[in-house]
């Protein structure tokens, strides 16, 4: 017999097996000998009033448990009809390991490296300074996402099956745990691995890689009124042809933008948002948000989520990464950005958070001649600007919070864990004033909701802009793009997710879009 049931843990009780069951078995009315099993279905950290663990759990009472199988059902598709997929971050990932289900042959093109070699570029960039505009922190195998911490916090399932892509991370390589989590998260360290076992997934099943290929051109057919894509061509000349394109490259690759913009074809601004990285000594964040309480030692160390409202403009937490660093997320030379990351144990003695400010087409006016591209404009600016003030450099510039709230400069600066030389710079001067001004308020508003938050003990650096892109590649209800009949943008380079797990979803319904223009089996999803 099965029983499933809510009870709130104390964390003791929670990371201590005998006085788990002991308080399962008392809620479910059970001796502890007939529980044979408790799985953990679901659990929420709460420290507002006592720490406690909302827990779901099933019990097995006098009844064997059998762990859960997370291998997906992929078929053999080296001869299958083929599909490209450009861009090898989540929803290029998931979009393959969907296609390989449903018995269509993935041709991903990813301008990066695998994560191997990736590894070595960014470690590189560590050492010269210099970005390697193919694979760095943002472009390569597995996105951003891979080196930005690997959180999996959508928990919406509006967007669809968000199970099966916690199944699928779990398949190959993730801690089960991250199907339980409410705020689950892989870490940098273990994703890398993880993306590599899902290469080898889809190419036993038939996928292809071409890595170090970047993407220059659509090949188009016009039938009648309508164009249609039949392929894409690199910068080396090479073409590659399919039954359709999935397009997901990304927030960062500006130049598919201007490609789009080129050729006359359908964009929109789209609202994004930017702002700094905030650093805290992660003891303060622990101390705020677990009140001291003696439970701290069986804790993970603290998060936050923080949002307010200035003169009409969102300021909120973004990415936030506890026992975390900060690193260098350009793109090309001439730009400084600013991200976060943590690895799986999150033991860095530092937080830090992304705090930004939404932007809108209004917000510009100046850039009004540019279009669909007017945010993306006003984005690159905004890092060339930061980039010359820290001396040409992606030295990040960094000043005392309560020093950039006030408008004067830092007569001195914390130690950082930013992955690279700061220098001290008047970052309140920096930015765009409206920006500046929310900010300043915001960061001080944050410290009603947790005091000790406006402290001289934080930091900012700059500049956090790529929240997420200031573009969108419009799509109809078939998915597809208006103009561009069997190309399916998707994911956050087209301006339709937000992170790892709406990425991935949006890189799957992408194939289950396409399903009725190719004869298919259904395998369901």
């Amino acid at each position: 017999m099965r029983k499933t049931l809510d009870i709130d843990l104390s964390p003791e009780e929670y990371f201590t097996p005998a006085m788990m069951l002991q308080a399962v078995a008392r809620k479910a009315g059970l001796q502890t000998g007939d529980v044979r099993h408790v799985e953990v279905l679901r659990r929420s950290l709460d420290s507002r009033r006592g720490i406690r663990y909302h827990t779901t759990v099933e019990v097995y009472c006098n009844e064997e448990y059998t762990p859960r199988d997370y291998r997906g059902h992929y078929q053999d598709c080296h001869a299958k009809a083929p599909i490209i997929i450009v861009g090898a971050g989540p929803a290029g990932l998931f979009a393959a390991l969907r296609a390989l289900e449903v018995g269509l042959k993935p041709i991903i093109i990813e301008r990066g490296q695998p994560v191997e070699q990736r590894r070595l570029d960014i470690a590189q960039l560590g050492r010269t300074r210099q970005v390697n505009p193919e694979s760095n922190w943002c472009f390569g195998e597995g996105g951003a996402g891979t080196y930005s911490d690997g959180k999996l916090y959508t928990r919406s399932t509006k967007r669809g099956n968000i199970d099966y892509v916690l199944q699928r991370f779990i398949e190959h390589g993730a801690d089960p745990a991250i199907a339980i989590d409410a705020h689950a998260h892989i870490g940098t360290d273990k994703l890398s691995g993880i993306i590599a076992n899902m290469r080898r997934t889809i190419e036993v099943h038939g996928g292809e890689y071409h890595f170090a290929t970047c993407v220059s051109d659509l090949v188009l057919e016009r039938e009648g009124a309508q164009l249609t894509v039949k392929g894409v061509r690199d910068t080396a000349g090479n073409t590659y042809s399919g039954n359709a394109v999935i397009l997901a490259t990304g927030h960062s690759a500006r130049d598919i933008y201007r490609l789009f913009a080129d050729n006359g074809w359908m964009l929109e601004a789209k609202p994004f948002a930017i702002g700094v990285r905030v650093e805290h000594p992660q003891s303060l964040i622990n101390e705020i948000q677990y009140h001291r309480s003696p439970a701290m030692r069986f804790l993970p160390p603290a998060a936050y989520s923080l949002t307010t409202q200035v003169d009409g403009h969102g300021v909120f937490s973004f990415c936030m990464c506890p026992g975390g660093v900060i690193v260098p997320a350009a793109t090309a030379e001439g730009q400084q950005v600013v991200n976060g990351m943590s690895n799986s144990k999150r033991n860095s003695p530092y937080a830090n958070s992304g705090i930004a400010v939404t932007v809108g087409i209004d917000d510009v006016p100046q850039y009004a001649n540019e279009g669909a591209l007017a945010l993306l404009r006003f984005q690159q600016e905004v890092e060339q600007a930061v980039y010359q003030a820290a001396g040409n450099t992606i030295s990040a510039p960094i000043q005392r919070l309560t020093d950039f709230c006030q408008s004067r400069p830092s007569q001195s600066n914390n130690k950082s864990n930013y992955l690279g030389p700061t220098v001290d710079c008047p970052i309140h001067q920096l930015l765009p004033p409206f920006v500046v001004h929310c900010l300043q308020q915001g960061l001080q508003q944050f410290d009603r909701k947790m005091h000790g938050f406006y402290t001289s003990q934080a930091s900012v650096l700059a500049v956090e802009s790529r929240t997420s892109s200031p573009v969108r590649i419009p799509r109809d209800e078939t998915m597809q793009h208006p103009q561009l009949r069997r190309l399916y943008p998707c994911g956050e380079g087209a301006g339709y997710a937000g992170g790892i797990v709406s990425s991935a979803l949006d890189g799957i319904n992408a194939i289950n879009a396409l399903q009725p223009l190719i004869p298919l089996p259904n395998h369901g999803l």
